[in-house]
């Protein structure tokens, strides 16, 4: 008989559960408290700051998870304040910090800490960090105070910065509704910003001690020092603006809007087998493309090779071959047994990219590269090792990298990027809020290698492939939330089956070529098999079971080469919508992406139209049963649809 999962181990694959963030209000002035941290500033409903926080970072760049101590909230109708004691600390080092919060109804806000270090800590940043959000802000206007006092008027960066837009800081101003300022004060140390939309963040942040200076550096023993940020909002703000963020969404399907994005999956060597073994699961999934990983610095390839010969026999999917080299000088020597590997396969590919391992970490923007091939070299050497094959360009590693290292689009076929979303923060809402940087990563791309040249996106997922930031990916023992870990729980709940959905749907309306996401299997995967990580519920289960997103991917997959829809809907950040119309029928998608249960009105609901729910209540069943979401089709009653906790609804409007 099959056990029942309980309700987190459905939704994020883990027991452990982030906390709701507490919402504290003075007159127009909300914030939500969070760990220490505060986020989602807003004034009148109008988003001011994405979040403040007092980081402490050890040499590695781990963060601290403060642990709070002599908590006090205080709540009026025109202020609030907060005050708590925090400690810092690991087996080699202890620091301590007093902060207080202090909101009014004037949109003032302040936030001070007072530190002191109990032993000498090393760390490579120690200090406030200040989130400015990207909706609304990206390329408008910014008055920026630097520390001799000079001011400049600005703008924050449209298209994606590699670089630091904006150093020595002191105050930053922006407009948040006409005639409306808000002005951040940074003091107690030099700041600086960076485009946090590199990692796909959905943020500008400011920080505390510019890169630009020697890290890690050593906070003496007992010697304290002080920092804070202050926020003030000059001019009226007009009555009516903002509003409520809990109201039903009513949304309207439009217009041809561009393609679907073909839709494939990553196929990392060792999951090659377990898709070998599950055939009717992998038609089922009915990938588009399968990009198929040779890691040159771990084997010769033969295996790799063959086993994607099979796959595409299998499933008629075509196959990319993502080729890491060693980085020698001489990649066509690399190339050269691949090649030959391929011809005498028979495999037939659609196209081939080739990344020398120095590729896989990152350079500061401006810092000499180590030795390596050039673009040219590496471009030259898969041509001439693969004729007549596609050959495409970029980074298998970050956008971050390939925004700081722009290939010659001239020589390519395409260019192709990874997104990982846990590289500065793994908890549900910063996750989730990762969505909001796709398009930004999309049409910065294209900005800098050119309107023509095709856009690919993947394999990406919510764990990490490859740490460019370190030596290898975040261990996760625990089954929690951890940056850059390849583990990430969520992948197996229905939290990645609404983050999966909003993915695809942001690169299809961005007009991306493909995209491909997660693996067949493993911690990247969309069915379960036996691993060497812990799987709550799954590892109980006899036999092949499937994570919620499997449904997602296989149902997207099917719907290839269809027209998307424009779908207009006022729940941005609380819902997604993906509308495609193929062979003369339209399909809505509707994707949660909160845990709050959101309900949605479609306006274009006829009689007839049908609905299948993927939700924690149905989550057994959809584990169990790859066909899923074609048994559940009940008829839509009413036109409006409550979806629970990142529940994914797949609706026929025929």
């Amino acid at each position: 008989m099959m056990t029942t999962a309980s309700r987190a181990i459905r939704l994020y694959g883990t027991e452990q559960v982030d906390p709701p963030h507490r919402i504290l209000r003075a007159g127009a002035l909300s914030i939500a408290f969070d760990n220490g941290g505060v986020r989602y500033v807003r004034f009148g409903g109008i988003e001011v700051l994405r979040g403040i926080m007092f980081l402490v970072r050890d040499e590695n760049w781990g963060t601290f998870t403060p642990v709070l101590e002599d908590l006090t909230v205080e709540e009026g109708t025109d202020a609030f304040s907060i005050s708590y004691r925090a400690t810092c600390a690991d087996a080699v080092r202890k620091l301590v910090y007093r902060a207080t919060i202090i909101g009014k109804s004037d949109g003032s806000l302040s936030f001070v800490a007072e530190a002191t270090p109990e032993t000498d800590v090393v760390t490579n940043r120690t200090g406030f960090i200040v989130l400015h959000p990207i909706d609304g802000i990206a390329g408008k206007p910014v008055k920026v105070l630097r520390e001799d006092g000079s001011e400049d008027l600005s703008a924050f960066p449209a298209n994606i910065d590699p670089r630091c837009p904006f150093t020595d800081i002191r105050a930053l101003s922006h407009e948040i509704a006409p005639g409306v300022w808000a002005t951040c004060t940074m003091e107690g140390d030099a700041f600086e910003m960076e485009d946090q939309r590199n990692w796909s963040d959905a943020s500008y942040k400011t920080y505390v001690r510019p890169l630009r200076r020697p890290w890690g550096y050593t906070l003496p023993k007992g010697e304290t020092f002080t920092q804070s940020v202050r926020l003030t909002v000059s001019g009226e703000l007009e009555a009516g603006v903002g509003g409520a963020n809990d109201a039903p969404v009513t949304l309207t399907i439009g217009e041809f809007a561009g393609k679907l994005a073909r839709i494939g999956i990553g196929v990392p060597a060792e999951e090659a087998a377990f898709a070998l073994a599950n055939p009717e699961l992998i038609r089922k999934l009915a990938p588009n493309l399968m990009v198929c990983q040779i890691d040159l610095r771990r084997s010769e390839g033969h295996n790799e090779v063959r086993n994607a010969g099979r796959l595409a026999t299998m499933t008629g999917a075509k196959i990319v071959l993502e080729i890491i080299t060693r980085g020698t000088l001489d990649p066509a020597g690399e190339l050269a047994p691949v090649a030959e590997t391929v011809r005498a396969a028979g495999l037939a590919l659609e196209a081939v990219t080739v990344f020398p391992d120095q590729d896989m970490k990152s350079v500061q923007p401006d810092a000499p590269w180590p030795p390596m091939p050039t673009y040219a070299e590496n471009f030259a050497a898969a041509q001439a090792a693969f004729p007549g094959v596609a050959v495409g360009g970029g980074m298998a590693a970050y956008f971050t990298e390939l925004n700081r290292k722009r290939p010659p689009a001239a020589a390519l076929d395409y260019v192709t990027f990874t997104t990982c979303p846990s590289v500065h923060a793994a908890d549900d809402v910063s996750v989730m809020e990762t969505l909001e940087a796709v398009p930004h990563l999309i049409r910065s791309t294209r900005a800098f290698m050119g309107a023509d040249v095709p856009v690919r996106i993947g394999p990406s997922q919510l764990g990490c492939r490859e740490n460019a930031y370190g030596k290898a990916t975040a261990p996760n023992e625990s089954n929690g939330r951890v940056c850059l870990s390849r583990i990430d729980p969520r992948q197996r709940g229905l939290f990645n089956a609404a983050w999966t959905l909003a993915y695809i749907a942001a690169c299809s309306r961005e007009g991306v070529e493909a995209v491909t996401l997660g693996a067949p299997s493993g911690p990247f995967g969309y069915m379960a098999r036996t691993t060497d990580f812990v799987q709550p519920w799954y590892d109980e289960q006899p036999g092949t079971h499937l994570y919620p997103a499997f449904h997602v991917m296989a149902g997207l997959s099917a719907l290839d080469s269809g027209d998307v829809l424009s779908v207009r809907h006022a729940g941005q950040g609380r819902i997604d919508a993906l509308a495609v119309r193929k062979d003369g029928s339209t399909t809505l998608w509707l994707a949660n992406l909160t845990p709050d249960a959101v309900t949605v009105a479609i306006a274009d609901a006829r009689p007839g139209a049908q609905i299948a729910m993927l939700s924690a209540d149905q989550f057994e069943h959809a584990a169990r049963d790859a066909d899923f979401l074609g048994k559940a089709a009940t008829a839509l009653a009413g036109g409006e649809v409550i979806l629970d906790a990142y529940a994914v609804a797949l609706i026929s409007l025929g």
